[in-house]
Protein backbone atom coordinates (compact mmCIF):
# COMPACT_ATOMS: atom_id res chain seq x y z
CA UNK A 1 0.00 0.00 0.00
CA UNK A 2 1.11 3.63 -0.38
CA UNK A 3 3.88 4.65 1.85
CA UNK A 4 2.89 7.44 5.20
CA UNK A 5 3.23 10.73 4.17
CA UNK A 6 5.60 13.42 6.15
CA UNK A 7 4.54 15.26 9.23
CA UNK A 8 4.54 19.19 8.64
CA UNK A 9 2.48 22.25 9.54
CA UNK A 10 -1.09 22.82 8.52
CA UNK A 11 -1.46 24.09 4.68
CA UNK A 12 -4.35 27.55 4.97
CA UNK A 13 -7.33 26.58 3.73
CA UNK A 14 -6.75 28.94 0.73
CA UNK A 15 -3.20 27.52 0.42
CA UNK A 16 -1.96 30.92 0.42
CA UNK A 17 2.37 30.95 0.63
CA UNK A 18 3.70 33.39 2.68
CA UNK A 19 5.25 36.73 0.51
CA UNK A 20 9.02 35.29 1.28
CA UNK A 21 8.10 32.13 -0.78
CA UNK A 22 6.22 34.41 -4.06
CA UNK A 23 8.73 37.05 -4.05
CA UNK A 24 11.31 34.38 -5.94
CA UNK A 25 8.67 32.50 -7.62
CA UNK A 26 10.37 30.57 -10.82
CA UNK A 27 13.87 32.33 -10.13
CA UNK A 28 15.61 29.19 -10.69
CA UNK A 29 13.18 27.87 -13.10
CA UNK A 30 9.39 26.14 -12.52
CA UNK A 31 7.91 23.06 -13.29
CA UNK A 32 4.37 21.54 -12.89
CA UNK A 33 4.25 18.05 -11.97
CA UNK A 34 0.72 15.97 -12.32
CA UNK A 35 0.12 13.48 -10.61
CA UNK A 36 -2.24 10.48 -11.94
CA UNK A 37 -2.81 7.84 -9.10
CA UNK A 38 -4.25 4.87 -11.27
CA UNK A 39 -2.89 1.37 -11.84
CA UNK A 40 -4.60 -1.33 -13.30
CA UNK A 41 -2.75 -3.34 -10.67
CA UNK A 42 -0.28 -3.11 -7.86
CA UNK A 43 3.50 -4.20 -9.11
CA UNK A 44 4.78 -5.96 -5.85
CA UNK A 45 7.05 -3.92 -5.21
CA UNK A 46 5.51 -0.41 -5.40
CA UNK A 47 4.50 1.97 -2.50
CA UNK A 48 3.99 4.70 -4.79
CA UNK A 49 0.35 7.18 -3.72
CA UNK A 50 -1.72 4.77 -6.83
CA UNK A 51 -4.64 2.62 -6.87
CA UNK A 52 -6.69 0.43 -8.44
CA UNK A 53 -9.94 -0.05 -9.19
CA UNK A 54 -10.74 -1.77 -5.93
CA UNK A 55 -8.74 0.39 -3.88
CA UNK A 56 -10.40 3.61 -4.63
CA UNK A 57 -14.07 2.89 -3.25
CA UNK A 58 -16.48 5.47 -3.79
CA UNK A 59 -15.98 9.13 -4.98
CA UNK A 60 -13.16 8.94 -7.02
CA UNK A 61 -12.73 7.58 -10.70
CA UNK A 62 -10.35 8.07 -13.36
CA UNK A 63 -13.41 9.67 -15.98
CA UNK A 64 -13.75 13.08 -14.14
CA UNK A 65 -9.84 12.89 -12.93
CA UNK A 66 -8.90 15.31 -15.65
CA UNK A 67 -11.48 18.04 -14.18
CA UNK A 68 -10.43 17.63 -10.94
CA UNK A 69 -6.64 18.45 -11.60
CA UNK A 70 -7.86 21.38 -13.46
CA UNK A 71 -9.64 22.77 -10.69
CA UNK A 72 -6.06 22.72 -8.49
CA UNK A 73 -4.88 24.29 -10.95
CA UNK A 74 -6.99 27.32 -10.73
CA UNK A 75 -6.56 27.17 -7.37
CA UNK A 76 -2.55 27.49 -8.13
CA UNK A 77 -2.69 30.01 -10.10
CA UNK A 78 -5.44 32.39 -7.56
CA UNK A 79 -2.50 31.53 -5.10
CA UNK A 80 0.38 32.55 -6.83
CA UNK A 81 -1.69 35.46 -8.20
CA UNK A 82 0.48 38.48 -9.14
CA UNK A 83 3.78 36.93 -9.01
CA UNK A 84 2.94 33.80 -11.57
CA UNK A 85 5.88 32.18 -13.02
CA UNK A 86 7.67 34.11 -15.90
CA UNK A 87 6.57 30.33 -17.71
CA UNK A 88 6.67 27.08 -17.11
CA UNK A 89 10.32 25.04 -18.39
CA UNK A 90 8.86 21.18 -17.78
CA UNK A 91 5.68 19.31 -17.23
CA UNK A 92 6.27 15.50 -15.57
CA UNK A 93 3.04 13.25 -15.72
CA UNK A 94 3.76 10.61 -13.63
CA UNK A 95 2.14 8.13 -11.31
CA UNK A 96 0.71 5.40 -11.01
CA UNK A 97 -0.11 5.20 -14.97
CA UNK A 98 -0.55 8.38 -16.53
CA UNK A 99 -1.76 6.44 -19.53
CA UNK A 100 -4.86 4.62 -17.92
CA UNK A 101 -6.31 8.33 -18.59
CA UNK A 102 -8.00 8.53 -22.30
CA UNK A 103 -4.91 10.56 -24.27
CA UNK A 104 -7.28 13.20 -24.76
CA UNK A 105 -7.71 14.22 -20.99
CA UNK A 106 -3.78 14.12 -20.55
CA UNK A 107 -4.07 16.93 -23.08
CA UNK A 108 -6.70 18.52 -21.74
CA UNK A 109 -4.42 19.03 -18.60
CA UNK A 110 -1.11 20.21 -20.57
CA UNK A 111 -3.63 22.72 -22.11
CA UNK A 112 -5.00 23.97 -18.80
CA UNK A 113 -1.23 24.58 -17.71
CA UNK A 114 -0.33 26.79 -21.05
CA UNK A 115 -3.29 28.51 -20.61
CA UNK A 116 -2.75 29.45 -16.98
CA UNK A 117 0.82 29.95 -16.74
CA UNK A 118 2.26 29.90 -20.44
CA UNK A 119 4.59 26.85 -21.27
CA UNK A 120 7.90 28.41 -22.30
CA UNK A 121 8.71 27.66 -26.55
CA UNK A 122 11.08 24.86 -25.83
CA UNK A 123 9.52 23.51 -23.02
CA UNK A 124 9.57 19.82 -21.75
CA UNK A 125 6.59 17.53 -20.91
CA UNK A 126 6.65 14.58 -20.42
CA UNK A 127 4.52 11.68 -19.67
CA UNK A 128 5.06 8.46 -17.94
CA UNK A 129 3.65 5.14 -19.15
CA UNK A 130 3.23 1.14 -19.17
CA UNK A 131 4.32 -0.58 -22.24
CA UNK A 132 0.92 -2.20 -21.89
CA UNK A 133 -0.84 0.44 -21.41
CA UNK A 134 -0.01 2.75 -25.03
CA UNK A 135 -0.72 2.42 -28.36
CA UNK A 136 0.61 4.05 -32.05
CA UNK A 137 -3.04 5.92 -31.97
CA UNK A 138 -2.80 7.44 -28.28
CA UNK A 139 0.86 8.32 -28.84
CA UNK A 140 -0.13 10.07 -31.69
CA UNK A 141 -2.49 12.43 -29.90
CA UNK A 142 0.20 12.90 -27.17
CA UNK A 143 2.56 14.05 -29.28
CA UNK A 144 0.03 16.63 -31.24
CA UNK A 145 -1.25 17.86 -27.85
CA UNK A 146 2.63 18.83 -27.00
CA UNK A 147 4.44 16.14 -25.26
CA UNK A 148 7.96 15.78 -26.07
CA UNK A 149 8.94 13.35 -24.04
CA UNK A 150 8.20 9.49 -22.83
CA UNK A 151 9.42 7.62 -20.07
CA UNK A 152 8.35 3.66 -20.35
CA UNK A 153 8.37 1.69 -17.28
CA UNK A 154 10.73 -1.93 -18.88
CA UNK A 155 11.95 -2.59 -15.69
CA UNK A 156 13.38 -5.54 -17.31
CA UNK A 157 13.71 -8.06 -20.43
CA UNK A 158 13.29 -11.38 -18.42
CA UNK A 159 10.15 -12.36 -18.12
CA UNK A 160 10.86 -14.54 -14.96
CA UNK A 161 11.76 -10.91 -13.42
CA UNK A 162 9.09 -9.59 -14.47
CA UNK A 163 7.32 -12.02 -13.15
CA UNK A 164 8.57 -11.33 -9.17
CA UNK A 165 7.90 -7.36 -10.02
CA UNK A 166 4.09 -8.29 -10.65
CA UNK A 167 4.98 -6.99 -14.00
CA UNK A 168 2.14 -7.27 -16.52
CA UNK A 169 3.79 -6.51 -20.06
CA UNK A 170 5.50 -9.15 -22.15
CA UNK A 171 9.69 -9.20 -22.10
CA UNK A 172 9.50 -7.58 -25.65
CA UNK A 173 6.79 -4.77 -25.07
CA UNK A 174 8.58 -1.67 -23.69
CA UNK A 175 11.42 -1.74 -26.46
CA UNK A 176 8.07 -1.97 -29.34
CA UNK A 177 6.44 0.96 -27.33
CA UNK A 178 9.67 3.28 -27.39
CA UNK A 179 10.21 2.25 -31.29
CA UNK A 180 6.13 3.62 -31.67
CA UNK A 181 7.06 6.78 -29.80
CA UNK A 182 9.88 7.56 -31.85
CA UNK A 183 7.77 6.85 -34.81
CA UNK A 184 5.11 9.42 -34.63
CA UNK A 185 7.69 11.86 -33.71
CA UNK A 186 8.16 11.70 -29.56
CA UNK A 187 11.92 13.97 -29.42
CA UNK A 188 13.14 12.16 -26.31
CA UNK A 189 12.23 8.73 -25.36
CA UNK A 190 13.36 6.80 -21.64
CA UNK A 191 13.45 3.12 -20.74
CA UNK A 192 13.33 2.38 -16.87
CA UNK A 193 15.38 -0.61 -15.80
CA UNK A 194 15.44 -1.73 -12.30
CA UNK A 195 18.29 -4.29 -11.21
CA UNK A 196 18.99 -6.50 -8.35
CA UNK A 197 15.48 -8.41 -8.24
CA UNK A 198 15.50 -11.57 -6.40
CA UNK A 199 16.37 -14.32 -8.72
CA UNK A 200 17.96 -12.35 -11.39
CA UNK A 201 20.87 -13.28 -13.22
CA UNK A 202 23.97 -11.44 -14.67
CA UNK A 203 23.08 -12.35 -18.01
CA UNK A 204 19.03 -11.28 -17.33
CA UNK A 205 20.43 -7.98 -16.43
CA UNK A 206 22.72 -7.72 -20.25
CA UNK A 207 20.07 -9.07 -22.39
CA UNK A 208 18.08 -6.43 -20.66
CA UNK A 209 20.51 -3.72 -21.35
CA UNK A 210 21.16 -5.17 -24.83
CA UNK A 211 17.48 -4.65 -25.62
CA UNK A 212 18.15 -1.26 -24.02
CA UNK A 213 20.86 -0.34 -26.25
CA UNK A 214 19.43 -1.80 -29.87
CA UNK A 215 15.79 0.02 -29.37
CA UNK A 216 17.91 3.62 -29.80
CA UNK A 217 16.45 5.18 -26.72
CA UNK A 218 18.60 8.70 -25.95
CA UNK A 219 17.69 7.97 -22.02
CA UNK A 220 18.03 5.36 -19.57
CA UNK A 221 17.14 5.00 -16.07
CA UNK A 222 18.31 2.37 -13.77
CA UNK A 223 17.12 1.63 -9.92
CA UNK A 224 18.68 -0.72 -7.55
CA UNK A 225 15.72 -2.88 -6.11
CA UNK A 226 14.64 -0.97 -2.79
CA UNK A 227 11.94 -3.25 -1.01
CA UNK A 228 9.63 -1.14 1.06
CA UNK A 229 7.88 -1.82 3.93
CA UNK A 230 4.03 -2.79 3.48
CA UNK A 231 4.34 -3.99 -0.31
CA UNK A 232 3.85 -7.91 -1.49
CA UNK A 233 7.09 -8.32 -1.98
CA UNK A 234 8.44 -7.51 1.11
CA UNK A 235 5.75 -9.89 2.47
CA UNK A 236 7.40 -12.13 -0.04
CA UNK A 237 10.84 -12.01 1.68
CA UNK A 238 9.52 -11.82 5.23
CA UNK A 239 8.17 -14.80 4.90
CA UNK A 240 11.08 -16.48 3.29
CA UNK A 241 9.86 -17.22 -0.13
CA UNK A 242 12.36 -14.95 -1.95
CA UNK A 243 15.62 -13.57 -0.67
CA UNK A 244 16.75 -9.72 0.06
CA UNK A 245 18.59 -8.37 -2.94
CA UNK A 246 22.48 -8.54 -2.14
CA UNK A 247 24.38 -5.34 -2.32
CA UNK A 248 27.43 -6.68 -3.69
CA UNK A 249 25.06 -7.88 -6.62
CA UNK A 250 23.74 -4.23 -7.19
CA UNK A 251 26.87 -3.10 -7.47
CA UNK A 252 28.11 -5.39 -10.12
CA UNK A 253 24.50 -4.49 -11.85
CA UNK A 254 25.32 -0.90 -12.03
CA UNK A 255 29.05 -1.07 -13.45
CA UNK A 256 27.85 -3.42 -15.63
CA UNK A 257 24.96 -0.41 -16.75
CA UNK A 258 27.56 2.01 -17.04
CA UNK A 259 29.91 -0.36 -19.26
CA UNK A 260 27.43 -1.15 -21.95
CA UNK A 261 25.54 2.40 -21.47
CA UNK A 262 28.85 4.49 -22.17
CA UNK A 263 29.96 1.81 -24.76
CA UNK A 264 26.65 2.80 -26.78
CA UNK A 265 26.83 6.79 -26.30
CA UNK A 266 25.20 7.16 -22.97
CA UNK A 267 26.94 9.12 -20.71
CA UNK A 268 25.73 9.39 -16.97
CA UNK A 269 24.43 12.70 -16.11
CA UNK A 270 22.91 11.69 -12.29
CA UNK A 271 24.07 8.72 -10.45
CA UNK A 272 21.15 6.53 -11.68
CA UNK A 273 20.40 8.58 -15.67
CA UNK A 274 22.62 8.06 -18.60
CA UNK A 275 21.62 10.35 -21.62
CA UNK A 276 22.93 10.34 -24.87
CA UNK A 277 23.52 14.26 -24.80
CA UNK A 278 22.65 16.83 -22.75
CA UNK A 279 19.48 17.81 -24.83
CA UNK A 280 18.37 14.36 -23.84
CA UNK A 281 18.66 14.44 -20.23
CA UNK A 282 15.17 14.78 -18.04
CA UNK A 283 15.25 19.13 -17.31
CA UNK A 284 12.30 18.36 -15.38
CA UNK A 285 14.23 16.02 -12.53
CA UNK A 286 17.46 18.03 -13.37
CA UNK A 287 14.71 21.21 -11.93
CA UNK A 288 14.17 18.86 -8.81
CA UNK A 289 17.87 18.10 -7.83
CA UNK A 290 19.17 21.88 -8.50
CA UNK A 291 16.70 23.33 -6.33
CA UNK A 292 14.03 25.21 -8.68
CA UNK A 293 10.42 25.77 -8.36
CA UNK A 294 7.59 23.26 -9.33
CA UNK A 295 3.94 22.90 -8.40
CA UNK A 296 2.73 19.31 -8.15
CA UNK A 297 -0.84 18.61 -8.95
CA UNK A 298 -2.36 15.55 -7.54
CA UNK A 299 -3.15 13.43 -4.59
CA UNK A 300 -0.18 13.13 -2.70
CA UNK A 301 1.59 15.22 -5.06
CA UNK A 302 4.42 17.36 -3.82
CA UNK A 303 5.42 20.94 -4.59
CA UNK A 304 7.88 23.49 -3.74
CA UNK A 305 8.18 27.13 -4.23
CA UNK A 306 10.30 29.48 -2.86
CA UNK A 307 11.43 27.48 0.21
CA UNK A 308 7.89 25.99 0.70
CA UNK A 309 7.46 22.36 0.46
CA UNK A 310 4.02 21.44 1.28
CA UNK A 311 1.82 17.85 -0.15
CA UNK A 312 -1.46 16.96 -0.82
CA UNK A 313 -3.99 14.49 0.81
CA UNK A 314 -3.42 11.25 -0.52
CA UNK A 315 -6.57 9.35 -1.34
CA UNK A 316 -8.41 10.98 -4.42
CA UNK A 317 -12.02 10.98 -2.96
CA UNK A 318 -10.70 13.37 0.28
CA UNK A 319 -9.00 15.19 -2.78
CA UNK A 320 -11.71 15.54 -5.41
CA UNK A 321 -14.10 17.22 -2.21
CA UNK A 322 -11.66 19.62 -0.41
CA UNK A 323 -11.24 21.07 -4.46
CA UNK A 324 -15.16 20.72 -4.44
CA UNK A 325 -15.32 22.75 -1.68
CA UNK A 326 -12.99 25.41 -2.85
CA UNK A 327 -9.79 24.39 -0.48
CA UNK A 328 -6.56 23.46 -0.63
CA UNK A 329 -5.65 20.00 -1.34
CA UNK A 330 -2.78 20.29 0.60
CA UNK A 331 -2.42 18.54 4.13
CA UNK A 332 0.59 19.99 5.67
CA UNK A 333 3.90 21.63 5.00
CA UNK A 334 7.40 23.12 6.01
CA UNK A 335 9.12 25.85 5.42
CA UNK A 336 13.20 24.88 4.41
CA UNK A 337 15.46 26.85 6.70
CA UNK A 338 19.11 27.44 5.78
CA UNK A 339 20.16 24.40 7.60
CA UNK A 340 18.00 21.93 5.69
CA UNK A 341 18.64 23.46 2.20
CA UNK A 342 22.13 23.17 1.99
CA UNK A 343 21.64 19.74 3.39
CA UNK A 344 19.30 19.22 0.13
CA UNK A 345 21.52 21.15 -2.03
CA UNK A 346 24.85 18.30 -0.99
CA UNK A 347 22.84 15.33 -1.42
CA UNK A 348 21.28 15.94 -4.40
CA UNK A 349 24.20 17.98 -6.82
CA UNK A 350 26.52 15.75 -5.83
CA UNK A 351 25.10 12.83 -7.61
CA UNK A 352 25.42 14.84 -10.55
CA UNK A 353 27.69 14.95 -12.86
CA UNK A 354 28.29 18.54 -12.56
CA UNK A 355 29.00 17.90 -9.26
CA UNK A 356 29.00 19.95 -5.99
CA UNK A 357 31.08 23.50 -5.84
CA UNK A 358 33.75 22.84 -3.04
CA UNK A 359 33.24 26.54 -1.55
CA UNK A 360 29.53 25.15 -0.74
CA UNK A 361 30.82 23.02 2.01
CA UNK A 362 31.66 24.40 5.68
CA UNK A 363 35.44 23.32 6.78
CA UNK A 364 33.91 19.92 8.38
CA UNK A 365 32.65 19.19 4.61
CA UNK A 366 35.63 20.16 2.91
CA UNK A 367 37.45 18.10 5.50
CA UNK A 368 35.05 15.39 4.13
CA UNK A 369 35.67 16.00 1.19
CA UNK A 370 39.40 15.34 1.33
CA UNK A 371 39.00 12.12 2.53
CA UNK A 372 37.03 11.34 -0.28
CA UNK A 373 39.81 12.14 -2.64
CA UNK A 374 42.33 10.15 -0.57
CA UNK A 375 39.83 7.02 -0.68
CA UNK A 376 39.63 7.40 -4.56
CA UNK A 377 35.21 8.59 -4.75
CA UNK A 378 36.12 11.92 -6.28
CA UNK A 379 37.66 13.08 -9.39
CA UNK A 380 41.06 14.74 -8.96
CA UNK A 381 40.98 17.10 -11.55
CA UNK A 382 37.74 18.06 -10.72
CA UNK A 383 38.63 18.68 -7.27
CA UNK A 384 41.35 20.64 -8.63
CA UNK A 385 39.26 23.06 -10.16
CA UNK A 386 36.89 23.47 -7.00
CA UNK A 387 34.19 20.74 -7.22
CA UNK A 388 33.65 17.38 -6.02
CA UNK A 389 32.13 14.68 -8.82
CA UNK A 390 32.11 11.56 -7.99
CA UNK A 391 34.52 8.99 -9.51
CA UNK A 392 32.52 5.35 -10.77
CA UNK A 393 33.89 4.26 -7.28
CA UNK A 394 32.20 6.95 -5.66
CA UNK A 395 28.81 6.55 -7.09
CA UNK A 396 28.73 2.99 -5.82
CA UNK A 397 29.03 4.49 -2.40
CA UNK A 398 27.13 8.13 -2.77
CA UNK A 399 24.98 8.22 -0.12
CA UNK A 400 28.39 7.64 2.37
CA UNK A 401 30.17 10.48 0.65
CA UNK A 402 27.05 12.31 1.28
CA UNK A 403 27.16 11.74 4.68
CA UNK A 404 30.52 12.78 5.21
CA UNK A 405 30.19 16.25 3.48
CA UNK A 406 27.42 17.06 5.84
CA UNK A 407 27.58 18.04 9.76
Amino acid sequence: MPGVLPEGESVPVDGSLPPTALRAVGARGFGVYVHVPFCASRCGYCDFNTYTAAELGGGASREGYADTVLAELTLAARVLGDTPPPRVDTVFVGGGTPTLLPADDLARILDGIDRTWGLAADAEVTTEANPESVTPESLKTLRAAGYTRISLGMQSAAPGVLAVLDRKHSAGRAVAAAGEARDVGFDHVNLDLIYGTPGERAEDFAASLDQVVAAGVDHVSAYALIVEDGTRLAARMQRGELPYPDDDVAADRYLAAEAALGAAGLSWYEVSNWARGDAARCRHNLLYWTGADWWGLGPGAHSHVGGVRWWNVKHPTAYARRLAAGQSPGLAREVLGPDEAHMEDVMLRLRLASGLPLDALDEAGRAGARRALADGLLHPDRYASGRAVLTLRGRLLADAVVRDLLP
